[in-house]
């Protein structure tokens, strides 16, 4: 029979759960009464730990939210998850996360077993960090929040946006989603005024307090992940090409990610890539993995460069 600080202990981690836990199965666990049971759940309540009971056929224990934090207790997989994410977030794009994630991180290091030490340390020493071709935007934590909380209570949002060219205009609209794609976060939201859906970037954004009416939730549209890929992708491409390709539509679909460009259909053999990059270079090498003949409508550039790589390439065939 485990002694009561350690039974306490335990109690407290099979609480933590996200399930109900009956008295019965709480004392088949700790090898104890039900009894026992109740009288570490009141110590638990004593200590501060707020543990909720419900009674009847279907009741049992559960650890709700408090006033403070209380200790959590992590198995080994959890705790080196939770440090990798803590090493992770401090590198990342949100902006006054990264000393506290270290600090967090320092903390749960000091109290790690050894075994679970020198694993957290190994990935810590032995992972490389590619570095991006430029800084990406860091947001504001508490525009996070803000849009996120928007978006669970279906409120509208106000909020200034910096458009590309610099200028700012006001918006107003109904948020979905956030997402995030590589270092940047965007908000996805309907715009009543252009009934649309449209996605802005976060970093762009400077929201009015306080938010709008709540809004009756719509339907997204069913391609609504791919539509804020080809438009984060598009909004980014320092080069924009047409190229007509020499075979159905649907095959050069399948061949191609969402994020490099959208395919219109001209006939049953060919269609039209519009496609963009901010290299020539990089479109390049996307038609190639085409495997299909095709022509070049714009840029003059790319085609251009096209004939200079196609005479490098037949000089290496010898």
């Amino acid at each position: 029979m485990l002694e009561t600080s350690a039974r306490l202990l335990r109690l407290l981690s099979l609480l933590q759960t996200a399930r109900d836990r009956t008295g019965p199965e709480l004392a088949e666990r700790l090898n104890v009464s039900t009894r026992t049971v109740r009288n570490d759940i009141d110590r638990l309540r004593n200590l501060g730990y707020p543990v909720h009971g419900t009674r009847g056929a279907v009741g049992g224990y559960r650890l709700g939210a408090g006033a403070a934090l209380p200790p959590l207790l992590l198995d080994d997989e959890e705790a080196v998850a939770v440090a990798v994410g803590l090493r992770t977030a401090a590198g990342g794009s949100v902006a006054g996360i990264e000393e506290t994630s270290l600090r967090a991180l320092a903390k749960l290091e000091q109290v790690l077993p050894a075994r679970l030490r020198r694993r957290v340390a190994a990935l810590g020493a032995y992972t490389v960090r590619v570095p991006h071709d430029e800084p990406g935007p860091t947001v504001d934590t508490d525009i996070l929040s803000l849009l996120s909380s928007a978006c669970r209570d279906r409120e509208r949002l106000r909020f200034d946006y910096a458009r590309h060219d610099g200028t700012t205009g006001r918006r107003e609209v109904e948020p979905y989603r956030l997402v995030t794609w590589g270092r940047r976060w965007y908000l996805v939201a309907f715009d009543p005024q252009r009934d649309d859906w449209r996605t802005f970037r976060v970093d762009r954004i400077t929201p009015r307090t306080p938010t709008g009416p709540r809004f009756t939730p719509r339907k997204p549209p069913e391609d609504v992940v791919d539509r804020v890929r080809r438009g984060v992708s598009s909004a980014a491409w320092r080069h924009r090409a047409r190229i007509l390709v020499h075979a159905p539509a649907e095959v050069v679909t399948a061949r191609i990610n969402p994020a490099v460009g959208t395919v219109e259909p001209v006939d049953s053999a060919r269609c039209l890539l519009h496609t963009g990059a901010d290299r020539l270079e990089t479109i390049a090498v996307w038609l190639g993995l085409l495997d299909a003949d095709l022509t070049v409508e714009d840029p003059p550039e790319l085609r251009a460069l096209l004939r200079t790589l196609g005479e490098r390439y037949l000089r290496a065939a010898g």
